[in-house]
């Protein structure tokens, strides 16, 4: 059998070190450049591979295809493998039959990485042999070849899910869906939503699928389609017989005619959308049997997630925060809603397809100035020059903390809310939210 991966990142990587193990032939592709530490262990463990380039005849004679998520399926070589009839499909996919583990896997167009390390927190806390994986930390695929895992804690994003055909997580998760990544969805909503649901479409009556019911385009979703998953919905506003909500103050889960309850002001984790994170987790734990005192403790002393409304520094009474893996409006949404000072917000970067208007009530109320950071400001200074009194466009991240020091006062917040996509000045959200931490600690 023929495996051919492209991508020679953490997931292709991963899955030609399992492919390998598995007696499989294996060849690893990449259009873009290998990094020197994956070429590494493609030599040590006598994987065949090539960079900067794609040579159809060791690629098209494949039995099957590991696609990394990055790659669309519009890129030409892709388009070849499926008229030929060849399955394309995720590491996830590739990876899950080789493995007996448990896995609960968690979607959403945000918090899917907070709700992934906060249930993984719940778990490995309480003492289960549990690995993380899928869109964060090492390949799914190298773990399940190291079989070392009881159970997997999986973030799992919509084209990991494009690429599954049988694959499925005993505990699903979908924290909300908002629009995002659409230039890969044929600008398409529904498609994207169709996407995010392909996580339940294998769940069968023994498995379980956590949802946020405060959510449109979920509850569409489920009133028109089936999953035969067991629902267990969580909400800020309604209350369940089956599920977790927030009552007087109080986290309840109410799971397999057991109830937790927890006050809201011992999460460590603030604002409304990490207690809908925290609940998500909470289901989980529930379903793993985990005692309460080791819930209660764990969501009390969880520390969050680097670039996710970090806190960096309070320089001169003014605090500084990081949160460049908001990569879409609906994220940055979030971070202004938890705002409480005024707010110097540092916006920009790729667009994805953006519609500014639902920020626009946060930003009249909440922002006194905006410092654009991206190459094409043009969208962000049409939707908010008439809001704010201080609209700066620069293009370095330096330039951009220094500008934001000049502008506050005592008392103010300066917060790195990108709402787009970094590839036009950074490496990648990460590369982004280290060079605004650096920046703010050499003021």
């Amino acid at each position: 059998m023929r495996l051919v991966v492209l991508g020679g990142g953490e997931s292709g990587v991963g899955t030609a070190i399992l492919g390998k193990e598995k007696g499989y032939d294996v060849f690893v592709s990449d259009f873009g450049k290998i990094k020197q530490r994956y070429k590494e262990v493609l030599i040590n463990k006598g994987i065949e591979w090539e960079d900067e380039k794609h040579t159809e005849s060791l690629i098209l004679n494949a039995d099957v295809v590991m696609k990394s998520p990055g790659i669309p399926e519009k890129a030409p070589i892709v388009k070849k493998l499926i008229e030929k009839g060849i399955p394309v499909i995720s590491e996830i996919e590739f990876a899950a039959p080789f493995t007996k583990a448990v896995t609960i896997g968690i979607t959403g167009s945000n918090g899917k990485t907070t709700t992934t390390m906060l249930t993984y927190h719940l778990l490995k806390s309480a003492g289960l042999n549990v690995g993380l994986g899928g869109n964060i930390g090492k390949s799914f695929a190298e773990q399940v070849a190291e079989d070392k895992y009881d159970s997997y804690v999986l973030e799992l994003s919509s084209f990991q899910l494009d690429g599954i055909i049988n694959y499925k997580p005993h505990i699903a998760i979908i924290t909300n869906i908002s629009p995002d990544h659409l230039d890969r969805y044929d600008y398409k909503y529904e498609n994207y939503i169709d996407s995010k649901f392909r996580i339940t479409m294998n769940q069968t009556e023994e498995d379980y699928l956590i949802y946020d019911a405060d959510d449109e385009a979920i509850s569409e979703w489920l009133q028109k389609n089936k999953t035969r998953a067991k629902l267990i919905p969580f909400s800020l506003t309604k209350t369940f017989e089956e599920g977790a909500f927030i009552k007087n103050n109080t986290m309840e889960a109410l799971i397999n005619q057991e109830e937790f309850t927890m006050e809201t002001e011992s999460i460590a984790l603030e604002g409304k959308h990490n207690l809908k994170n925290a609940m998500a987790a909470t289901s989980v734990a529930k379903l793993m049997k985990i005692r309460k005192a080791t819930i209660r403790e764990s969501l009390s002393n969880f520390q969050g997630v680097e670039h996710r409304l970090e806190k960096v520094l309070k320089i001169q009474n003014v605090q500084y925060i990081n949160d460049s893996k908001a990569t879409n409006v609906n994220a940055t949404f979030f971070a202004l809603d938890s705002m409480n000072t005024p707010t110097v917000w540092i916006v920009g970067g790729v667009d994805k397809g953006n519609d500014y208007n639902e920020l626009m009530a946060l930003v009249r109320e909440k922002v006194k100035a905006v410092i654009c950071l991206g190459v094409d400001n043009k969208k962000i200074i049409d939707a908010f020059g008439n809001v704010v009194d201080i609209m700066v466009e620069v293009n370095s991240m330096s330039d951009a903390v220094r500008m934001a020091q000049r502008i506050t006062e005592k008392g103010d917040t300066v917060l790195l809310s990108p709402a787009c996509a970094s590839f036009d000045l950074f490496e990648n959200y990460e590369d982004r939210g280290r060079q605004f931490k650096d920046a703010v600690h050499n003021l």
